[in-house]
């Protein structure tokens, strides 16, 4: 099938409700009819390279395949990974002037010095490694005495192999300060291409995992903050509050909940303190 012939294949309204059923009850992803053409755009280079000649085909292929793996392929397709370090800089802002201080000041006075936290959504790395950053240098640098981990987690297997490496272009490496830059990345260079690599002062915070919101969490708390942001949008009410009430659960008193910038829990019932904007702390 070439690509003129691939453009008139024409996702059916059934076709699409199935998708968007099978995602939804995967991961919660709430494909509404507004998306409806994202998805057959999204899913037509599937169809392209697996020679499919209908979305009903390509379904079957995907049910049918016991390894799960093509079912995670076409998840893959329709997450959306808009991401860059230190994006919401509020957050980080608020992170070093008033979370870390306060939770230092806290496990000082009872200990054990330790501090945990949760990037939900990690997409391509960019978000843990800023957290990451932030933690590093709140807590004394790569010679602290403080036990501090990070989990990472998407339900993208692509998008965290891309975490892992964590090898970025010039331009995505720009928002970090140049001190931070030359202290905990390796600039790699091949002609005229330069990249950089996360090094292993930061690597030694974060444990990237795969893991689906919807499914059961192999979370251990209490945790001190989570960071959850642009992964509620894609979610109806009934969703996000169940998300929102697991979230409470898991953190420990003093808690903090970090959310997107268009996400408010307005609307929700829940137990969450308000600090500001996409900012909420568990009493």
């Amino acid at each position: 099938m070439n690509t003129s012939v691939l453009q008139d294949v024409v996702l059916g309204e059934d076709e699409f409700r199935r998708i968007s059923d099978l995602v939804y009850e995967h991961c919660g992803i709430n494909l509404h009819d507004g998306k409806k053409e994202l998805v057959r755009a999204r899913l037509a280079k599937r169809l392209h390279k697996g020679r499919f000649t209908s979305f009903s085909q390509y379904i079957k292929h995907v049910l049918e395949d016991p390894t799960g793996k093509e079912f995670s392929i076409l998840v893959d397709s329709l997450s959306t990974n808009l991401t860059k370090f230190f994006r919401e800089e509020r957050h980080f802002e608020y992170m070093r002037a008033q979370l870390l201080p306060r939770l230092m000041k806290a496990k000082q006075s009872r200990g054990p010095l330790r501090i945990r936290g949760w990037s939900a959504g990690c997409s391509s790395g960019e978000e843990p490694y800023s957290i990451a950053l932030t933690l590093i240098e709140s807590l004394g640098g790569k010679g602290g005495r403080w036990d501090a981990r990070l989990l990472a987690t998407d339900v993208s297997t692509r998008i965290l192999e891309r975490a892992r490496a964590g090898v970025y272009d010039r331009e995505r490496i720009e928002p970090i300060p140049l001190p931070l830059r030359n202290e905990y990345l390796i600039c790699r260079r091949e002609g005229m291409k330069e990249q950089y690599e996360v090094g292993p002062a930061l690597r030694s915070l974060v444990i990237f995992r795969y893991l689906n919101l919807m499914k059961d969490w192999p979370v251990k708390g209490p945790i001190d903050f989570i960071f959850c942001r642009n992964v509620m949008i894609y979610f109806d009410k009934p969703t996000q509050a169940r998300l929102i009430r697991r979230f409470y659960d898991l953190l420990d008193s003093g808690g903090v909940l970090f959310t997107g910038h268009s996400e408010s829990l307005t609307g929700i019932e829940h137990a969450f303190k308000y600090v500001q904007p996409t900012i909420y702390q568990k009493p």
